[in-house]
Order: C-alpha cells, then structure tokens, then sequence
C-alpha cells in the first residue's frame, strides 16, 4: 500500500480511482501497526499478542492481496468494459478489508485496557521465561571449557584498585554459557573472599523493579512480609544503605533492554571502592550501552575442543568415555556447532538411551531432529525467547533466514534485496542501509553469526545462523504459514494462504549439471499445480509470493516453465537453474520484483520487459562468454535497483523532450554490475545518477581504442559512486600487450572509496595517479591489473587506503616507505612469485594490522619477519601475518570475498 501511495509508484494511474480508499486503509494499518509496536512494551501476554498479531497480519495480507489482484485484472483488462469491471471489483474488495480491520482495531484495543490491567501484578520470581528456570543448563556449576574467558573475568574482578564502579557485560547468544559463566566466578573462592557483599537478580524482558531489588536484597539479608510490603523507592533506599561503604558484586543476568538498566543502575552506590557489576545480554546494544570503558566479553561459541571436552563431561558423568564411541562421539559433538546448550542437551539425551555405536550413528546423521526429540525442549525454549522478544519488524527479517537450506553461507547483498523486494521495509531513505541496519540488529542480538566481512572490516559480506536458529526459523515460518519447503523428502504440498516456497534437495549429489530428472521429479506435484489456472482462493498456489530453487544447477526447457497462474509473485529466484533463453512466461508476473535465473547463452531480452513495472533486482548468471542484450523499453522500468549480469549491452535512452534533453530514467539504481565499455557513454551514464556501485567489462579492444565517446571519461560525473570495478577478462590479456589507451580509468568521482582492476595492465605509474583520489580506502589489484617490473609510489599519495590487494602481476621490486601509506591496516598479496620484499619501512605504519600471502616466495615471507622484529625493537605490538598455500585457507580468512 505504501508502495502505491509514492508519486513515483510505477502504478500510479491505475491506483488513481482508489486513492482515497488505499490512504484510509494505509491509515488503518498504519495505526494498528503502531498499536502492535506499542504493545510489545506494555502487554506481556505473549500468546495473546501473538494471536492478535497473527489475525492483523493476515487482514493486512488479504488487504495486500486484493489491492494487487485488482491491480493486475486492470493492467491485462483487454477493453474498457473489463477494466471497469475489474475496478469495480477492487472497490468492494477494499470496502470488505476495511471492515474486517475495523473490528480487529476494536479487539485490539480492548486486549490492550485487559492486560494493561495486569502489568502492575507480574512478578519476576515467578516469571515463567527466566533462565532460572533451566538449573541444570545455564546455571550449572560444573562448568567444562571456557577457560580463558573464566580466567579474564576473574583477573578484572581480583583487579586491586580503588577506582570507580566498574559494569563487565557478558554478551552472547541463548545458551552459549553467558549465565554458567558468570554463576562459577561469582562462587569462585577468591571471589567470595575479596567481595564484602555479593548479590544476583535475573531479569526478563517483562521486569518488574520491586522484584529485582527484592531478588538482590535477598542476598543481603532475610527478607520477611514487612520488607516485602515496602514500596519500590523505599526497597531501593534500603538496597543503597546495604551497599554503602561496602565493596559489592552484583550480577545482573538476563537483561534485555537499555531501560531496565536506567531502572536499576541508580540503586548502586559509587563509593570508588572497587566494586564490580556483572551483565549478562543476548543484546550487544545493551551490553555497549552499559558497560564502563572497553570492558566487555563477547562469548563466542565453542570451538572443536572445547565441544569434546564438553560432550564427554555430560555424556559420562563420572564413568571413562568408551574408546569405540570415541570417534563418533566426536562427530556428534562437533555437529551441536559449539553451542553449549545443544552439547548439553544431546549428551544428557545421550546418556539416558543405548550406549551402542549404531544407536550414535544414528543421531549423528540427524543432531537436530534428536534435539527437537527433547521432551521439554529446552534448545528451541532457550532460543524461542529471543524470537519472542523481537520487535515486529526483525521477526519476518529473521524468520527469512528459513528460507535458505541448513547451514547456507548467505551472501548479505541478495538477503538485503530480497527483504526490500518483499516488502519488509518502510519507503522512506537509503532502503539498502535500513536492511543491513535491520541485519545489524539481529547480529546484535545473537541470532545471526558473522560468515565472512568486507576488505575494510566494516561491512558484513555473508552471514550464517545456527543450526537451532534454523530450526526455530522453519518452525515458525511454517507455523504461520509463511513458508513451505519441497525437497526430496516431502511429498505434501503448501498449505492454501502460503507466500513462500523454498525447493531444495535434502541429500548432497556427486552429479554437477546433469540434475534436471531430479528437479523434474521434485516439482511434479507443484507444477501440476501451477499449470491448472484457477482463480479459486481456496488454491495452495493462490497467495504465493515467493519461489526459490536451492539445488545442484539443471537446465530447464523455458516451455516446461508454467508460471503464468501466479499472479502476486513477487521474488523468482531461479539462481541454479539454466534457461537457453529469456523465460516468455516471466513477462505475466506483473508484480514480479526480484528475478534471478542463469544461463549459457547469449540472447536479446524481449521488449515486453517493460511490463514488468515493479522489478527492483535483474540478475542473469552466466559464463563470460554470454551476452545479454536489451531493448530500448529497458528504460521503462523505473523501480530497477539492482542489475547484474555477466556481459550486457544497454541502449540510448531515448529523448523525452523537444530540445533533445533526456530525464532521469533510473532514479532508483543503486549497482550495475556487468555492463560493457562500449555503453559508458554520456547519455547512459546521465540515467545513473544515484548509482553507488558499477562493475564495467568487456573485452580489451572495447575499452575506447578509436572513439572518444567509448573510454571511461564520463565515470567523473557519477557524484554517488563510491564502488568500481573495471575488468577485461582475463583470457584476452597477456603482459605487456592489449593495454588501455588513454587511460581511460584514471577519471574517477571524488567519492570513490573502494576500487577493483582485473586485467587492465596499466603501469605502476598510472597506478600513482589513481592514488591522488583522496577517499579511496580499498583497491584490489586482481590478476593483471598493474604491468611493470618496479612500483615506486609518490608520497602523499593513497592518504586513506586501508587495504591493498596485489595479486597475480610480474612486480618483482617495491620501493615504498611508511609515508606512501599512512593509514594502511591490511595488504595482501598472491601469486606474486618474483616479489622479493615488503619493504621494511612498512614496519612504521603503526595502522597496520594484518599482512597476508598466498602463494608466494620464501624471500618475501621472510621479509614480513623482518618487519615483526623491527617493530618489536621499536617496542611496538609485531603486525599479525598469515600465509596460505591451499586457496580454500585464505578464501576461510574472508580477505577478499565478493560474494554476490
């Protein structure tokens, strides 16, 4: 809805007779939405409120469904009469869901004066969702592992000093061992004998202050009915007399927001006498927010180790572990992922059943199906709450993450523009920014892990999540009815009100390109479906939004492609599978927003494009020898955000005015990748004026040999960019020959601050010119890039470059100081095998953090050696280096990934 309301809606004029209608219901919406927003911090009826958030929702889809169905009847009507009709058919749809969330607004508000009532009653010594509930897993105290975090917290609490109160936070995501760590140093000897008082409060989402001042009273003195009757000011007078004067260690466990620690921290008196609070947070916002100085401790999970070490201690509590169930006792360790609280539960599971290799065997195949087993599952209880506790927004962000198969490296730009392309964000500023804001959050608050990050370590490049998180994930999607998977185990198909369906094959194949039986066999039933039009509502395919295809690539006949019947698809993500040409069918989907397929071919893309007036992301995969090609019509689709192809061709836009002047076609474009030289001209580029990132390739003799007008000159005039890449592939090149005339990359907008050459052999002196961009903070020199036997950079040059990539070029010496790279944090070279040196003044940029080398020779390791031993001469901390031999070891350091 909000969608159909901007002025640049691609819709518009189709909208224009229900305008009216749309904003009252956008009102509607709009103000239930901020009812529910309101509602997470008021009622803590959490099944109450997932029941009324459920019904909304499902009014606010239907509302969806109808504004778009209607939409699409009006854009395929043939003829007045039809239009009309489908008009009118829109209007009463848009009375009928206006009256349905009239009478949701009515039951909200009156869930919302019953259990506003009953806030003031709840009491945390009761409340159900504290993790004191789960003795026997976070709070043990037979702690295995952890050794060095144990070790660090006991050394800052023993820490002598008499200076002012200090906060640790212990940040970590549900079941990591945040709460056991913190309950063995707070029983720790030295601890009980340093601290003159010691108290413990665990805090829910829904706190209550009189009880966590009760709760740490408790463990001051013996609280009787005249304690009890006291008031929440008078409790925590009572508390700062207690405290007064007396070196104290409080533990504050499970805190959840910014606010319950503004609640609580004013009942703890500074007297400079080195007391101590502990935090533990699933939330690293709070964790920051509370913590003095830099003094934080961020539990990671396991490692290898340390899980072993675990499993045994619970598997055979007190009894020697068999040597023949050693090995897949291992295997069945390092499958819990390093998550303590899953180590846990499947040793305890483990020990109560048959102690025989088979029966191991067989929950090592499935660790997860054996959790879930779990009669009171604690995993999912324990993760449940963090999804429980979301806002509104972060749960469809999160519950996305089921879409992917288990254990997916997921690339973050194609989450971020799948969640746009489904709706999941307001309209309002940089949307790209707001998904990986959202991303961010659900980072940190321990739900998503950390794959692999950007060159300068800012950006998160892909991402993960726990196995348990999937879990929950595929639990809840499908419990809403969200999401159904079809993979080679399932037989059934979705349920009618479904949106997304993720197929995927459950078992791995030693068959690369040759999977299309497979493929065809699995989505029998589904296109069955799909070929049979209907406009019955009660069709399982009939709210569908959503298809994703995650197997082994398949090559598909395009007249096997039945899609014509899904008439509110939004995201088509076809990744791994190959069309031989442009999919006809695709040009239906009027709604149609995310279109990924690959392909080996080369062909011309139908003008009928332009139909697709919503379409924010292109992606065509392919080999380098495709080539895609569009029509003049390509211009039309104003929504277009991301385009990325191998090698394309764009045509002029065409001129809108009498005067010959040309508008700003693609205002909302943020990345071109894949586009040839031979179309940066003047009148293409103008349309790119938002652009943030380009990659530009092509063959060599396409780089402006002859025409003024094919050279990259007009790249200054894109004041947005701040990504390029500039790539002649690979196999045209050879040293010395076919290299740039004139230049041509060397005329760069001021903003750019990350650069990648592949290919385009320019001398290390023109390398020198490029160093004069005064943003430029990463350059990434891929195979060929630079040509010449000797690299003397100028100084003042490159004054914020932090990472430097050198790979794959005939470089052999390297006359550089520490003034040339004042601010270098990170170089990494490969394949550079007649590189002798790093020069040893580099051991004076003191920014320098990491040196990497993969495939390089002796002679230029051991210089890295000589600048660690000259630093530490200088009494300075040696820079960290790393060399690599198997490709697979620096594609797991995360150096240079560009996943897409």
């Amino acid at each position: 809805m909000e969608l159909l309301l901007t002025s640049d809606s691609p819709m518009l004029s189709l909208t224009f007779d229900h305008r009216e209608e749309i904003i009252e219901l956008h009102k509607k919406v709009s103000s239930i939405e901020a009812f529910l927003k309101n509602s997470e911090k008021q009622i803590s009826d959490y099944r109450a409120m997932t029941e009324l958030e459920a019904r909304i929702k499902g009014f606010a889809n239907v509302a969806e469904d109808k504004i778009e169905y209607g939409l699409r009847e009006a854009m395929i009507a043939e003829d007045e009469m039809q239009r009309g009709k489908a008009h009118e058919e829109l209007r009463e749809s848009l009375q009928r869901v206006a009256k349905d969330i009239d009478r949701v607004q009515k039951e909200s508000k009156k869930i919302q004066h019953h259990k506003g009532s009953q806030a003031s009653t709840l009491s945390l010594l009761r409340d159900t969702s504290s993790s004191e509930k789960l003795p026997n897993l976070e709070v043990s105290n037979n702690m295995v592992g952890r050794d060095k975090e144990k070790k660090r917290m006991l050394e800052e609490l023993r820490r002598v000093s008499k200076d002012e109160l200090k906060v640790i936070p212990i940040v970590g995501m549900g079941g990591i061992g945040k709460t056991t760590l913190a309950k063995q140093v707070f029983n720790h000897p030295s601890i009980k004998s340093r601290f003159d008082v010691r108290a413990w409060a665990t805090i829910s989402k829904e706190y209550n202050v009189k009880e966590i001042l009760l709760s740490l009273l408790q463990s001051i003195i013996n609280i009787d009915d005249k304690v009890y009757s006291r008031d929440e000011d008078e409790l925590a007078d009572l508390l700062q007399k207690k405290l007064k004067c007396r070196r104290y260690l409080i533990v504050i466990d499970d805190i959840w927001s910014n606010k319950a620690w503004d609640d609580t921290k004013q009942c703890f008196p500074i007297d400079n006498n080195g007391s101590r609070i502990l935090l533990t947070t699933r939330h690293t916002e709070v964790a920051i927010y509370a913590r003095s100085s830099n003094l934080l401790l961020k539990m990671n999970l396991m490692n290898s180790d340390e899980s072993w070490n675990l499993f045994k201690s619970k598997a055979f509590v007190n009894e020697s572990f068999p040597p023949e169930l050693q090995t897949i006792g291992e295997k069945i360790a390092s499958k819990c992922q390093g998550l303590p609280l899953t180590i846990v539960v499947v040793a305890g599971l483990l020990s109560k059943s048959k102690r025989t290799k088979e029966e191991w065997e067989n929950v090592a195949e499935n660790i997860k199906s054996f959790v879930t087993k779990d009669p009171d599952e604690q995993c999912l209880h324990v993760l449940g709450l963090s999804y429980n506790y979301l806002p509104n927004d972060l749960k469809a962000c999160l519950l996305y993450f089921g879409i992917f198969p288990e254990d997916s490296e997921i690339s973050v730009k194609r989450l971020v523009r799948l969640w746009i392309a489904e709706g999941f964000l307001k309209l309002e500023g940089d949307l790209e920014e707001e998904a990986k804001n959202r991303l961010q959050d659900l980072v940190d608050r321990c739900l998503v892990l950390v794959s692999k990050r950007s060159a300068d370590g800012r950006k998160i490049k892909t991402c993960r999540i726990h196995d348990l998180v999937h879990e929950l994930c595929l639990r809840e999607a499908q419990s809403q009815n969200f999401l159904f998977i079809r993979n080679d185990k399932t037989e059934s198909v979705p349920r009618v009100g479904c949106q997304w369906i993720s197929i995927q094959k459950s078992q791995q194949t030693d068959v690369e390109f040759q999977d299309e039986h497979w493929f065809r066999s699995l989505t029998h039933k589904l296109c069955w479906l799909i070929r049979t039009p209907t406009d019955d509502d009660k069709s399982p395919l009939r709210r569908i939004r959503s298809i994703f295809l995650f197997a082994a690539p398949s090559f598909s006949n395009n007249s096997n492609l039945k899609l014509g019947h899904l008439n509110l698809i939004r995201v088509l993500d076809l990744s791994s599978m190959y069309f031989s040409s442009f999919p006809l069918q695709i040009l239906t989907l009027f709604l149609l927003r995310y279109l990924s397929f690959s392909t080996r071919n080369s062909f011309g893309i139908p003008g009928g494009l332009c139909r697709l007036l919503n379409l924010q992301t292109f992606i065509v995969r392919g080999p380098v020898i495709s080539f895609i090609k569009f029509p003049e019509l390509i211009w039309e689709t104003t929504q277009l955000r991301h385009l990325k192809l191998r090698n394309f061709y764009l045509p002029d836009p065409p001129s809108s005015s009498i005067d010959g002047e040309t508008n700003l076609f693609w205002p909302n474009i943020q990345s071109v990748s894949g586009l040839i030289p031979y179309c940066c001209t003047k009148k293409i580029l103008s349309r790119f004026q938002n652009i943030k990132k380009l990659c530009i390739r092509g063959h060599v003799y396409d780089y402006g040999v002859h025409e003024e007008d094919m050279d990259l000159r007009h790249l200054v005039d894109l004041h947005q960019l701040e990504t390029l890449s500039v790539k002649v592939d690979r196999y045209q090149v050879s040293h010395g020959s076919s290299r740039f005339h004139k230049s041509p990359v060397l005329h760069f907008p001021i903003k750019l601050k990350k650069l990648k050459l592949v290919g385009t052999c320019l001398s290390w002196e023109e390398l020198n010119i490029i160093g004069q961009w005064p943003n430029l903070e990463v350059l990434k020199l891929k195979p060929n890039a630079c040509h010449g036997l000797e690299w003397r950079p100028i100084e003042g040059r490159f004054p914020q470059l932090k990472f430097l990539l050198i790979e794959g070029t005939n470089l052999k010496c390297w006359k550089a100081t520490n003034d040339h790279f004042p601010a270098l944090e990170h170089l990494v070279i490969r394949h550079c095998f007649h590189l002798e040196e790093i020069p040893i003044e580099f051991a004076d940029i003191y920014s320098l953090q990491l040196i990497e080398l993969q495939n390089c020779t002796a002679k230029l390791l051991a210089s890295t050696v000589l600048i660690q031993e000259e630093q530490e001469s200088l009494g300075s901390k040696a820079v960290d280096v790393r060399s690599y031999n198997d490709p697979a070891e620096c594609e797991l350091s995360g150096s240079d990934s560009d996943s897409d």
